[in-house]
């Protein structure tokens, strides 16, 4: 499918896979979508920029690159950097079309439902989209998908009209009369409220009074602040929309003086922020921020999962918005046609987003077209492979590797590692949900081919190892889906989180006893700090007692890592692995306790204690926590046995006490990662032992969950 991408200062149609229908999501057939003038220029025009000017600009993002090169190295920081430039990014968050695809769990929608869709990452300019059920809502009866693709940026303008709170026949001053201004406007008029636009376009101007406001001001030309305080009787507007985009502080600053005793502004745009308090203390003015589409958005469980907010206690989420606004241009109450400026094929994005930039009259809405399938027409299979050119023959010593997910631990970690060991593995797919991002990684590693459906590369006879490294969700079912079409496997931890598709993983090799290598990417017991321990575990004459402290750092709990077991199933089981690893002993009891956190802020899931006592007498105590210091170093291990001590510092160091080891010092820490695939390609090309067990595999998830449980 084509779909536009973002790169150095351009908007280009790319041909990247189609999307494949996901859990409760709708997969869409694009027929028209709307381009952001204002949001998407800015994106456009930050891609242009060079690397030290972005830099400069975005500090925090400078400091998390250099905390991820502290960690992980330089070489592996500037590819990721490069990653992201040469990439690209999707763009586009307003769409509309029809339904090709339902997904599990999805009641509300069928096959040819016409619909519109939102969503910044979502609903892209692209042919085909997968949308989540709350960011999808159906056309009134007869709506043309032309006006219909406008719904985000309606629901953006609707948001800030809901945030005014205005009542009939007060005053309201649009301070900009773009898109969303001129939006904005119509739906204040069909409440009753008096409209003055202020702009700096004569045009848009000219279109802001056909449309019925009651006064337009010339932003540079009229005296604003005079007239509104003329037009109010001397009082001052009730509200200001802001929702012009601008560097300057300033506009802002006149929304202030033209607001009347106890007023709203309301921030719809983007403003400087510079904001002088003599403009808005006398007046006890209330400032504002619409947040984008309404109650719902930036919150996961609305739109990723579908939860919707009860109707009484939220009568306007940001679907209601969306709708309502649907409604209002399909009966006329809201007029399009005055805005419309051009309507462009999907094949002349690049065109399209010029005209933004041209010199002279801009259009103010322009929309890209992508045709109508014929009735009942889906998703050709086909589109979902894209090849890359990249074609290598390789030998019998070299594995294929099919990678599924590109997230930051792949992109970072596993794909650098894979390229640096070429002789040994050769990245022959790229899987991924989303395709333009799975295209990018797929040319950047030089891989065969990118797909958004597993299926591609399960079917694959090359493929000799599918690489896991998608959310921890996902890990049981992928894990089993490529054991069961004959493939090896490495699955990043976990191997799963519910005792369910443990169960089912475990049945699977007693009743396959020749079935393919299964690894869990457990790499801590691969580090050269773990190897050296080891050499000197192996010979003890008594058991061992382990102390283990991760200081696993605080993670807001509405992030993702909280769910689906957490951070103990998720995190915690490179520790547990490890005490195996050393023990090379079976668990027979395990104890917990969990801090009783005095606020929310904190959870008891990540703040545990946890004694583990092995058949062979061994004892480890490991200490997971989120409470402490970042500054602090993050994982530390104390190993005693036989009247010796041998300790690891965040597998930098490893220092012996009662007993001399090989003396081990990194710069920054190093985890094992590089070395469980030296380890893996050995067991798969050599036919030697499996790098970690089963039963220890089975172990160790085992002992995760059972922690969860306790």
């Amino acid at each position: 499918m084509l779909q536009a991408v973002v790169k150095k200062g351009k908007v280009l149609a790319e041909k990247v896979p189609s999307p494949k229908v996901s859990e409760g999501s709708v997969l869409i057939k694009v027929v028209n979508s709307c381009i952001s003038a204002g949001t998407e220029m800015s994106n456009v025009s930050e891609t242009g920029k060079s690397l030290i000017k972005r830099a400069l600009e975005q500090p925090a993002e400078v400091r998390n690159a250099l905390n991820f090169a502290r960690e992980n190295g330089l070489a592996k920081m500037m590819a990721r950097v490069k990653g992201k430039i040469e990439g690209g990014k999707p763009t586009g968050y307003s769409i509309s079309g029809i339904v090709v695809g339902v997904g599990t769990g999805v009641r509300e929608y069928s096959v040819g439902d016409h619909v519109a869709a939102a969503g910044a990452g979502i609903a892209n300019h692209a042919e085909y989209v997968d949308v989540p059920v709350n960011l999808v809502m159906r056309l009134p009866q007869g709506m043309d998908f032309k006006t219909a693709s406008t719904v985000t940026l309606g629901g953006i303008a609707m948001q800030g009209v809901r945030r005014a709170d205005l009542r009939l026949g007060e005053i309201a001053v649009v301070q900009g009369a773009g898109i969303l201004g001129l939006l904005a406007q119509q739906m204040l008029q069909n409440a009753g409220v008096r409209v003055v636009v202020i702009d700096m376009d004569r045009h848009r101007l000219e279109i802001a009074s056909k449309l019925g406001a009651e006064m337009t001001l010339h932003a540079a030309d009229d005296d604003v602040v005079k007239n509104v305080q003329s037009i109010s009787d001397g009082h001052g507007a009730d509200a200001v929309l802001f929702t012009a985009a601008t560097s300057s502080s300033e506009p802002l600053s006149l929304a202030f003086q033209m607001s009347k005793r106890k007023g709203r502004v309301v921030l719809v745009g983007v403003s400087g922020m510079e904001i002088k308090r003599g403009d808005m203390y006398q007046k006890e003015l209330d400032f504002l921020i619409s947040t984008s589409y309404g109650p719902g958005r930036y919150d996961s469980n609305y739109e990723e999962k579908g939860l919707d907010y009860p109707y009484a206690y939220v009568r306007w989420t940001e679907n209601r918005n969306m709708t309502e606004y649907l409604r209002l241009v399909h009966t006329g109450k809201i007029q399009l046609d005055p805005l419309i400026d051009a309507v462009y094929p999907i094949d002349k994005v690049e065109e399209a987003f010029d005209a933004l930039n041209a010199p002279g009259q801009k259009p103010i809405i322009s929309i890209l077209d992508y045709g109508v399938l014929p009735e009942n027409a889906g998703l050709p299979v086909s589109d979902s492979v894209i090849k890359t050119g990249n074609t290598v023959s390789t030998g019998k010593e070299i594995i294929n590797v099919a990678v599924v997910g590109t997230g930051n631990f792949a992109t970072g970690m596993h794909l650098p590692n894979l390229q640096n060991l070429s002789t040994k593995y050769h990245i022959k797919a790229i899987v991924n949900r989303t395709g333009q991002k799975g295209k990018a990684v797929a040319e950047q590693y030089k891989a065969e081919y990118a797909t958004t459906d597993i299926a591609d590369a399960l079917n694959d006879k090359d493929v000799d190892l599918i690489l896991i490294t998608t959310r921890h969700d996902n890990h049981g079912s992928l894990v089993l889906q490529s054991l069961k079409a004959g493939k090896n496997v490495f699955v990043e931890k976990p191997l799963c989180t519910t005792r369910e598709e443990l169960q089912e993983i475990e049945s699977f090799y007693q009743n396959n006893p020749n079935a393919p290598l299964l690894m869990v990417g457990f790499n801590r017991r691969f580090s050269d700090c773990a190897v050296e321990i080891r050499k000197h575990t192996d010979k003890r004459v008594s058991p061992l007692m382990i102390h283990y402290r991760m200081n696993a750092g605080f993670i807001p709990l509405d992030v993702w890592v909280h769910e689906h077991g957490g951070r103990i199933v998720g995190e915690a089981c490179h520790i547990i692995d490890l005490m195996t690893s050393l023990t090379e002993s079976k668990i027979v009891s395990i104890s917990t306790e969990h801090l009783s956190p005095a606020t929310e802020k904190f959870s008891l899931h990540d703040n545990r204690s946890i004694i583990l006592k092995y058949e062979d007498g061994s004892v480890a105590h490991i200490q997971y926590f989120a409470v402490g210091s970042k500054q602090f170093p993050k994982e530390y291990m104390e190993v005693h046995f036989d009247e010796k001590t041998i300790v690891m510092n965040d597998y930098k160091s490893v220092k012996g006490y009662g007993v001399k080891v090989k003396e081990i010092n990194h710069s920054m820490s190093k985890k094992g990662q590089f070395e469980e695939l030296e380890v893996l390609h050995t067991a798969l090309t050599k036919g030697s032992n499996w790098p970690i067990p089963l039963w220890d595999m089975i172990q160790t998830t085992d002992a995760t969950l059972q922690i969860e449980e306790l």
